[in-house]
């Protein structure tokens, strides 16, 4: 009965130093090298193990970015707690604070999006986002299309878009967030004029 809590002992030291390996290679080479033969090779650990932890750079820049996901959440709810604010300021704040979570990590996020396209669509992050938002829509817009307007709003934080817009058009995050509030008000407003009529055609 003895080995078990010693195995899982030893493989979340492993993940402490494959993600410490990882920040190093960062701190001193950049996002756009990374590989985890490289961050194998730093953490002293075998490839493989790297692999079945994290089974792509995908995975391995997710977890990379956990902990400011964890800050973003925490920072969220403890505001949500504090200042009970309306559902439209509810989803404005949390769209604002995405904007300011994928600049902080847009180098890690570009990565990602280079090494899985798709894999975004399958991370815990995203999963999280859209059911949060989907919740939102749905309390400020009643009506089917809540899931399709979580995932048109999460298409403003694809990195490869937002790093357009922050780079190739020059926009500052403030101007992406006022798109933001740009579709934040067409969904309220969307939400206040109700259904619409059946289609008698």
């Amino acid at each position: 009965m003895t080995p078990a809590p010693a195995e899982r002992a030893d493989a979340a030291r492993n993940r402490l130093r494959i993600l410490d390996a990882a920040r190093s290679l960062l701190a001193a080479d950049g996002a756009a090298d990374l590989s985890l033969d490289a961050v194998a090779k730093e953490a002293g650990v075998g490839v493989g193990t790297v692999y079945r932890r994290f089974h792509n750079r995908a995975g391995l820049v997710y977890a990379l970015i956990e902990d400011n996901e964890n800050l973003f959440q925490a920072a969220f709810t403890r505001r949500c707690e504090e200042e009970r604010p309306s559902a439209h300021e509810r989803l404005r704040g949390f769209l604002h604070g995405l904007a300011d979570l994928v600049e902080a990590n847009r180098g890690l996020l570009l990565l990602a999006e280079a090494s899985a396209p798709a894999g975004r669509y399958h991370s815990a992050p995203f999963r999280r986002h859209h059911e949060q938002i989907t919740g939102m829509v749905a309390e400020l817009a009643p009506g089917p299309d809540a899931c399709y307007l979580a995932d048109l709003l999460l298409m403003a934080f694809t990195p490869g878009l937002f790093d357009f817009q922050r780079t190739g058009r020059g926009w500052d995050v403030d101007r992406i967030k006022d798109g933001l509030d740009t579709l934040v008000r067409a969904v309220a407003a969307a939400g206040a004029a109700g259904p619409p009529p059946p289609d008698t055609a």
